[in-house]
């Protein structure tokens, strides 16, 4: 006779739609969100939009769009998502510059995750600048 434990089974997270809300944690649909800047539909305007994207494409896995709005001179060749994360929660603690009259500008940010079950959360100062009219993720440095 088998066990069973009594802890629930973990099921995958359901499929992220248009109509699904943002995981970016603003009050919107995914699809009129950070969907429409992960499918090229529209670039992010501002630096904080293009974060919150950025958050998104982590919370589904799109490396894609992660790299194509990395900065050139600080893009990775390649980029291995690690399936074991699960991204949370989005706070985004403050901005300064990085409005669509700006080339650069910072975004501080407190994302929450789960790393094979163990809670977590990635403190940063992420600067941004602009390439070719379009914001793009320069790099970011560690809080607490």
């Amino acid at each position: 006779m088998s066990r069973r434990s009594s802890r629930p089974r973990r099921t995958a997270a359901p499929a992220l739609t248009a109509l699904s809300p943002c995981p970016c944690g603003l009050p919107a649909a995914y699809g009129a969100c950070c969907g429409r800047y992960h499918t090229g539909e529209e670039a992010a305007p501002t630096a904080e939009a293009l974060m919150r994207s950025r958050y998104s494409a982590f919370v589904t896995g799109d490396a894609e769009y992660l790299l194509r709005t990395w900065h050139p001179a600080t893009r990775p060749a390649e980029l291995e998502l690690d399936p074991g994360m699960r991204w949370s929660g989005l706070e985004i603690d403050g901005a300064t510059e990085g409005t669509p009259f700006h080339s650069t500008g910072t975004v501080t940010f407190r994302a929450r995750y789960r790393h094979h079950g163990q809670r977590g959360a990635l403190h940063e100062r992420s600067t941004f600048a602009r390439v070719d009219g379009a914001w793009v993720y320069v790099d970011g440095t560690f809080l607490d």
